[in-house]
């Protein structure tokens, strides 16, 4: 059996499949189509309520939403892969600690910079919500920036799969590249050290391309 990915390429889903990737296990990417809002559609809002990617079936049948729950199932259940540092030790502290700060300060903000309409009353304001938020999504992008303790890796012990994380959702947002040079250069690092990364180059290339 194999696990089936509901997804889209370069969406969140792109997180769960560099994990499968990293892993090396057996998994189906199921194309959830974005640009006609299939995401919305009742067979999909079905597995995930929230209407959002990625919905990840495990080979027992479970679904699963929220990409830093898929992680650590996935850490758990396939512990030779190490994709988190091992239990009980500071390494494994610092990588949830930045999980949970990427699943819960980065992540929420795309929806805002992509949608601000859903989060005022005021169809008006929306271009000021988008500017705002583009400002925190920034300013969070330096926090991370300012945590990189390894070379090119999140921890200074090596490679885990909060790396894959923080690579990808770095890429949205329309920042430009220009700017991530300037202000990010270990954000960028990291990114390169992903996008290079033997076991994840191809799952990188088919959703982000160079980015």
């Amino acid at each position: 059996m194999s696990y089936l990915l509901y997804g889209n390429p370069g969406s969140g889903s792109t997180i769960a499949e560099l994990a499968l990737a990293e892993i090396g296990a057996k998994y189906e990417v199921r194309d959830v189509d974005l640009n006609r809002n299939a995401q919305r559609d009742a067979e999909y809002a079905a597995l995930n309520p929230q209407r959002k990617l990625p919905a990840l079936i495990t080979p027992a049948g479970e679904t699963l939403t929220e990409s830093a729950a898929i992680l650590l199932v996935l850490d758990e259940r396939h512990p030779n892969a190490r994709l988190l540092p091992p239990a009980g030790s500071p390494e494994r502290a610092q990588a949830l600690r930045w999980l949970l700060f990427a699943a819960a300060e980065l992540y929420p903000i795309v929806e805002i910079i992509d949608y601000p309409e859903r989060f005022t009353p005021d169809a008006a304001a929306a271009p000021g919500v988008r500017t705002r938020a583009g400002e925190l999504w920034r300013t969070r992008l330096g926090v991370v920036e300012q945590a990189i303790a390894g070379s090119p890796w999140l921890l200074a012990s090596g490679f885990c799969i909060v790396d894959a994380y923080l690579a990808v959702v770095t890429r949205w947002c329309g920042v430009p590249a220009e700017w991530r040079r300037e202000h990010l250069p270990k954000v960028e690092a990291l990114a390169a050290g992903v996008r290079a990364r033997e076991s994840l180059a191809a799952v990188w290339r088919r959703n982000l391309g160079t980015r």
